[in-house]
C-alpha cells in the first residue's frame, strides 16, 4: 500500500491485502497454536532465523501481524509488537531495556500498576526509579544519573492530565544516549506520534481507545525494528505476554473507526470541560483543551486535538466526591478508558489505591479528584446527568 495515504486511509487498509486471503474482505483469524512445516529442514531454518515463517503463535501469528504491520505504520515506526495486556507491554519494554542496577526516570504520575511494576523492579531486581516533574530540562538534567537507561513519559499523566513536553525531554535524552519511552494511550496515534517528536518506543493499552468497545485487553508497542525484534526474542518470547488472534482481529475491528470515535470523543469531551468549569461545585478542571491551563501550549504544539478524558476537582472532599458518582445515573462507574459508554471513577480510591498516600499527593492526586472518560453518546445527555448529580454537592 502506498506510503502516503492518510490516516484514515491507513487505519482501515495498511497490512492487509484480501488477495492473500482468498478475497476474504475481513481479515481472518488464524487460531491456530501451531504451524506445519513441509520438511524438517524448513524447519531448522525457521527456528535457526534463516527463513521467514510461522512457527508457533507465541512466536508470531498472521492475524496479530497484520496489526502489529498496522499499528506500526500509524504510529510512524518501524516495526510494532502485540501484547496480552497494556502492562504486558509496559513490563516488557522495562524490562527488556534494563538489567540489575539500573535505573529509570519517570514522569511524576504514572499509572498505579506501572507504579507498582517499578516498585516490583526496585524490590526484586535493583533497578531503581525517580518519579520527577519533567517540565523543566534543567530538572531532567540533575536526576540523570550515569546508569539511567530509560525516561519513560506518561503524557497526559494517568490521571492529573498534566502534559510532558515530548520534543524537549527528547532533546535531554539524546545527550545522554538514553531510550525515551512513551506511554501513548490516552491520545492514540490519531491525535500524537511520540516517535516524529524524538522518542524511541510507543506503547498503547489498546484496551481503550484503539479496541474502543471495552470488549478487549490488549497491548502494542512500536518502534524501530531492532528494538523490536529484541523485545519480541527476549521478554515477549520467554515471559509469554503474548496476544491471542481473536483479540488481534478486534483490535483490526477497532482501528477502522478510531478517527471518527476519536473525533467524537474529543468533540463531547470539550463541551463537557467547559460545561464543567461553569459549575459552582467544581474547583478546577484538568484539561488538555482547557486554554487556561498551563500546559495548553504543550498541547498546541504536539497533539492535534484534546482528547477524550477530563480530570476535575470537586469543592469537597473523598465523601462527596463518592456521593457525585453514586448518584450518577447514565455514566458508568468504572475504570478504564476509551469506551463507548463514558466511564467515571475515583483514582485515589481505583485506579491509583495502590499508590501510597505520600505519593499519590505529590502526583496530585487527591481525594476529590473525579476523572471522566468522556463517551460517544450525546453530550447534552452526559452533561445532564452530571449536572444532576452536581448539584446534589453543590453547597457543600
Amino acid at each position: 500500500m502506498k506510503k502516503d495515504r492518510r490516516f484514515e486511509t491507513q487505519v482501515i487498509h495498511t497490512g492487509y491485502s484480501s488477495e492473500q486471503h482468498h478475497g476474504s474482505l475481513a481479515p481472518p483469524i488464524y487460531s491456530t497454536s501451531t504451524f506445519v512445516f513441509p520438511d524438517a529442514e524448513t524447519g531448522e531454518q525457521r527456528f535457526a532465523g534463516d527463513q521467514d515463517g510461522y512457527i508457533y503463535s507465541r512466536l508470531g501469528n498472521p492475524t496479530v501481524k497484520m496489526l502489529e504491520e498496522r499499528i506500526a505504520v500509524l504510529e510512524g515506526g518501524e516495526k510494532g509488537l502485540a501484547f496480552g495486556s497494556g502492562m504486558a507491554a509496559v513490563s516488557a519494554v522495562l524490562l527488556g531495556l534494563t538489567r540489575s542496577q539500573d535505573h529509570i526516570l519517570c514522569s511524576q504520575g504514572v499509572y498505579g500498576c506501572t507504579f507498582g511494576l517499578l516498585r516490583m523492579m526496585k524490590d526484586k531486581f535493583d533497578i531503581d526509579h525517580d518519579l520527577i516533574d519533567m517540565s523543566d530540562p534543567e530538572v531532567i538534567e540533575t536526576h540523570i544519573r550515569p546508569n539511567t537507561q530509560v525516561i519513560f513519559i506518561e503524557t497526559p499523566i494517568n490521571p492529573t492530565m498534566t502534559l510532558v513536553d515530548l520534543e524537549m525531554v527528547s532533546q535531554v535524552a539524546a545527550r545522554h544516549n538514553i531510550m525515551v519511552v512513551v506511554d501513548n494511550t490516552f491520545c492514540t496515534p490519531y491525535i500524537q506520534r511520540p516517535l516524529s517528536l524524538g522518542c524511541h518506543i510507543v506503547i498503547h493499552s489498546a484496551t481503550k481507545y484503539i479496541g474502543g468497545h471495552g470488549d478487549v485487553v490488549a497491548g502494542l508497542v512500536v518502534s524501530d525494528s531492532d528494538t523490536i525484534d529484541m523485545l519480541a526474542s527476549t521478554t515477549q518470547k520467554d515471559i509469554g505476554g503474548v496476544m491471542s488472534p481473536f483479540d488481534a482481529w478486534l483490535l483490526l475491528r477497532g482501528l477502522k473507526t478510531l478517527p471518527v470515535r476519536m473525533d467524537r470523543h474529543c468533540d463531547n469531551a470539550i463541551y463537557i470541560a467547559n460545561a464543567l468549569k461553569a459549575h459552582p461545585s467544581v474547583e478546577h478542571v484538568f484539561y488538555p483543551g482547557n486554554d487556561e491551563s498551563s500546559d495548553y501550549y504543550i498541547a498546541q504544539k504536539q497533539m492535534t486535538r484534546p482528547g477524550g478524558v477530563i480530570s476535575f476537582t470537586i469543592n469537597g472532599g473523598k465523601e462527596d466526591a463518592q456521593k457525585l458518582i453514586n448518584t450518577l445515573q447514565l455514566l458508568k462507574i468504572a475504570v478504564s478508558l476509551g469506551d463507548a459508554e463514558t466511564l467515571i471513577q475515583h483514582p485515589a480510591t481505583m485506579t491509583h489505591a495502590v499508590v501510597p498516600e505520600e505519593s499519590r499527593t505529590k502526583m496530585g492526586i487527591t481525594d476529590n479528584l473525579i476523572r471522566i472518560s468522556v463517551g460517544l453518546e450525546s453530550k447534552e445527555d452526559i452533561w445532564e446527568d452530571l449536572e444532576q448529580a452536581l448539584e446534589v454537592i453543590k453547597y457543600v
